[in-house]
């Protein structure tokens, strides 16, 4: 079932949400208009901004005729299996959509924003071949928080055309952000180089009906074709243009995530930023189960607490499990709201999706 959907908050001095569903021909949601913003010039890498130089500010304007952006699958991959994990990392420099009629020239692991998700339990040996190819102009490098390895060895920059063993026991469980290093980290991490990897318990973790993995992070326009804008990342304010998840803004509310009525579902979820902070909320539910960064509200527990949202600061991850018990659209947000009409949003669609709203909140 396919549905329009519109998202506004802070309604006459409070905060309110009102949700308007119409049956159309497909679930359409734009993200907020650009309000002014600037560009570093991305074409050549000693003019990228790299030194946090940043050239004439101008409007980025909404280009009809950019590809169309390719669907991130939520699905959170299987746990590998065995006690070590040979994984070749390659580092792409190419055109993404980032958002309906934006395009960017983005920095990859695996050619994909985020890097692809990796998932090993504690005690494991990962072993990273990371490569930057000839074909690229910027020095690439890889920082793992699930490692415990001095910075000036395995995290260091390598140029074009050369490769790197990266190799660290897996000693601690948690959902970890990996990323490139290479200064000014800040432009290589907003610019695309960021991504999840899980680490299990030694025993593992309890079999559920559904895995999703979610990563917020931003995009600071640059213009259409290049590199993000280094000198609007650098504001002590951050203003993004764009918050999404897994990479595209608005995704998973023009592709609903479906899942069963009453099924538990867990979501491996890490705030990439670079810079703004997140408070992951799915709109109808509430959390019967949350690991955030090593603390544990377990279902069950006395008192029966529960969450409604998990904050989570720039480089912090979190595990949350939860429920649908009707049919129906369950928004999924970072409950900080002016980011909401900027991409931050998506839709859990539980069951059939349930009826149409004709208005009201």
């Amino acid at each position: 079932m396919q549905r329009a959907f519109w998202y506004t908050g802070l309604v006459g001095g409070g905060m309110s949400l009102f949700l308007t569903l119409a049956l159309v021909g497909s679930l359409l949601l734009n993200a907020a208009a650009v309000g002014s913003t600037g560009s570093a010039d991305g074409g050549d890498p000693d003019a990228l901004g790299h030194q946090g130089e940043a050239g004439a500010a101008a409007p980025v304007e909404s280009d009809p005729g950019a590809p169309e952006y390719v669907l991130r699958d939520p699905t959170a991959p299987d746990r590998s299996e065995g006690e070590l994990h040979e994984i070749e990392l390659v580092m792409s420099e190419q055109p993404m959509t980032v958002a309906a009629g934006y395009e960017q020239l983005v920095w990859t692991f695996g050619d994909e924003v985020p890097g692809p998700v990796l998932r090993v339990k504690a005690g494991d040996v990962v072993r990273i071949t990371l490569k930057n190819p000839e074909t690229n102009l910027m020095p690439h490098s890889i920082d793992f928080h699930s490692s415990m390895v001095a910075w000036n060895d395995e995290m260091r920059s390598i140029n074009p055309g050369e490769e790197l063993v990266y190799e660290f026991e897996a000693k601690y469980a948690g959902v970890y952000m990996y990323h490139c290093g290479t200064s000014p980290a800040l432009m290589h991490i907003a610019n695309g180089m960021y991504g999840m990897i899980i680490v299990e318990p030694a025993e593992g973790l309890p079999p559920v009906d559904h895995e999703f993995a979610l990563v917020q992070s931003e995009w600071y326009l640059g213009q259409q074709g290049q590199t993000i804008d280094i000198a609007k990342a650098s504001t002590s304010g951050p203003a993004p243009d764009f918050v999404v998840w897994n990479g595209v803004a608005n995704q998973y509310a023009d592709h609903p995530i479906e899942v069963p009525v009453g099924e538990t579902i867990r979501v491996f979820v890490l705030n990439a930023g670079p810079s703004v902070d997140s408070s992951f909320h799915v709109v109808g539910t509430i959390f019967h189960e949350v690991i955030k960064e090593g603390i544990h509200l377990a279902e069950g527990n006395d008192g029966g607490w529960g969450s409604q949202a998990v904050d989570l600061s720039p480089a912090q991850g979190a595990i949350v499990e939860m429920r649908f018990d009707e049919d129906g659209l369950y928004p999924i947000v970072t409950h900080a709201f002016n980011f909401v009409g900027k991409g931050a949003l998506g839709v859990f669609m539980a069951g059939d999706g349930g009826e149409p709203m004709e208005g009201g909140h």
